[in-house]
């Protein structure tokens, strides 16, 4: 089938169902509530939806531990509300992408329960070794989650199976060819139901080298140099795109860790060896830490800027990017590389320096109204597993403090609708906390003010698909040692867009790049009442302008 491309006119909107909204009172986000709000993100000016996985699963790290593909979860709404929410959201031209999770299963899926007692054809669809001569473990390889060893006994079986993630979450054995056949079938169900592609989560940690060598090379997260981008994965991935995805027209994006522009072409790049349309690098998350969230350091303008660089100026006519500041798997953005203080400001201004690059952009749930960090009081309250495992050596009041700067579930808070009771999310009790700024960042309140954080979003989205030059235009940076401002353009033959955003909690004088005269150009998006366009302009803090020059 012809590939059209048609990702890269959208703008994606993840759900992450449990906090989205509860459409059947039961105080769980769900599909009924995802219907209910289809034509909010109409409104947005979304046209694309990408849901975090709906599959039946034990929820220990909340869905991403897979008991059953084929099937979405009775708390959700099942099978029945997934035709419905897909019938709905096509009917308003949205197209909907899965969560394919196939690195790993849930221990409590069909295909582990059998491989543990050794039942064919499924002995080897996982990770099995035995201990080592000497007792030891099979490798040094660490658990990304549960902060020690990667290998758990299962007695069963009498060997320890691999986990990369959570101990519940086994590694599956993408070297078996019959493991292969399994993710076909699941890729074939959902695109003959009528899904538009897949975000394929850890999809570059599939293979595994021969061996299982130990990592030499990183004292935390040991194993991943040695698993990630292994020696078969664009083998393996040619081989889904080949014998399944090149007969739909659909998306595939695929979680990348670690990975550089370079090797993303290896993936992404035109021409016949593309196996995958775009990937979701890590490198602009972490302008605030050392690999993860859990290592902090202070926000450095200049590195998120270099790293946007480094992939618009790499891709660039090779490859398409896919543009994001928020997902499930970080902390919110305006507590992280804005302002509380300055929260409608930094909101607009973070949204327009992402929004008006080259790629596809994706918005979190929440995103668009400018949702801040959760403070929880205790450490109990929070329900990641990643979290509840990480640092518990700490004294309480520092690991608080480290787990509001680093926690995924500051991005897991119920979505906050209204300012009233549980946020508007539910009628009844929700499975987990609401945030206390519910009551001053929500929906409803930002939908009556035309100068809200969320119409800033619709009409930042309404003007990137409506001005060509950001679909295919040259990026450009200026001041890029600058550790204040943010300056780029998007340059075509016929357009020029200049977008300009401050970082700083205090005006702050900029020179305009000399290429440009403000007085010639359409101040198209701004964040403050604009009245000056000399060649040196007063920036407030986080302002942000955005001007569209004829050419």
């Amino acid at each position: 089938m012809e590939r059209t491309h048609w990702y890269r006119d959208r703008v994606f909107y993840q759900i992450w169902p449990r906090s989205f909204k509860d459409g059947n009172g039961d105080g769980m986000g769900d599909l009924y509530g995802v219907l209910e709000k289809l034509d909010y993100l109409k409104s947005l000016g979304i046209g694309g939806i990408w849901f975090s996985p709906l599959y039946v699963s034990p929820g220990v790290d909340c869905g991403y531990d897979i008991a059953d593909y084929y099937h979405i979860a009775p708390e959700f709404g099942g099978d029945e509300a997934f035709d419905e929410v897909l019938k709905a959201a096509h009917e308003r031209d949205i197209k909907v992408i899965m969560d394919l999770v196939v690195n790993h299963t849930s221990t409590e899926c069909e295909w582990f329960q059998k491989s543990r007692k050794r039942i064919e054809p499924y002995t080897d669809y996982y990770i099995w070794r035995p201990a080592r001569p000497d007792g030891k473990l099979p490798n040094n390889w660490d658990s990304e989650f549960e902060g020690d060893s990667a290998w758990e006994w299962d007695e069963e079986r009498g060997e320890y199976y691999l986990h990369i993630f959570a101990i519940k979450q086994a590694d599956l054995n993408m070297d078996n060819p019959l493991v292969r056949e399994e993710v076909k079938k699941i890729l074939r169900y959902w695109l003959d139901k009528g899904v538009d592609g897949f975000r394929e989560d850890v999809i570059t940690y599939i293979s595994k080298p021969e061996g299982l060598p130990n990592e030499r090379l990183l004292p935390v997260h040991k194993g991943v140099t040695q698993y990630n981008m292994g020696p078969h994965l664009h083998e393996y991935l040619e081989e889904f795109k080949t014998e399944v995805l090149d007969d739909y027209d659909q998306v595939t994006l695929a979680e990348a860790t670690l990975i550089k522009p370079k090797k993303a072409l290896s993936l992404i790049g035109y021409g016949p060896d593309k196996v995958i349309d775009m990937v979701i690098q890590f490198e602009c998350q972490c302008a605030d830490c050392l690999l993860t969230d859990y290592i902090p350091l202070p926000f450095s303008l200049r590195k998120m800027k270099r790293a946007f660089r480094n992939w618009q100026v790499k891709l660039y006519g090779k490859g398409w990017n896919m543009l994001y500041i928020e997902n499930h798997d970080h902390p919110r953005m305006v507590s992280r590389y804005g302002s509380e203080k300055f929260h409608d400001e930094s909101a607009k201004t973070l949204c327009a320096m992402y929004m008006f690059l080259q790629g596809t952009p994706f918005v979190y749930q929440g995103q668009e109204i400018g949702m801040i960090n959760w403070h929880p009081e205790n450490e109990d309250m929070y329900e990641d597993v990643q979290t509840r495992n990480h640092r518990t050596h700490l004294p309480t009041k520092r690991r608080l403090r480290l787990l509001w700067r680093a926690s995924r579930d500051s991005a897991r808070t119920p979505v906050q609708w209204t300012s009233g009771k549980n946020a508007g999310f539910s009628e009844v009790e929700p499975w987990f906390y609401v945030n206390d700024r519910a009551k001053d960042i929500n929906v409803e309140d930002q939908e009556k003010d035309p100068a809200s954080v969320l119409n800033f979003y619709r009409k930042a989205i309404e003007l990137r698909k409506s001005i060509p030059v950001v679909k295919d235009g040259m990026y450009t940076e200026y001041m890029k040692g600058s550790g204040s401002f943010y300056v780029y353009s998007r340059d075509d033959e016929k357009q020029s867009l200049l977008v300009m955003c401050s970082f700083k909690g205090h005006s702050r004088n900029l020179k305009v790049p000399a290429k440009f005269d403000l007085g010639k150009g359409k101040l198209i998006l701004s964040n403050y009442d604009v009245q000056d366009s000399g060649r040196v302009i007063k920036m407030r803090p986080y302002e942000v302008r955005v001007y569209l020059f004829d050419l």
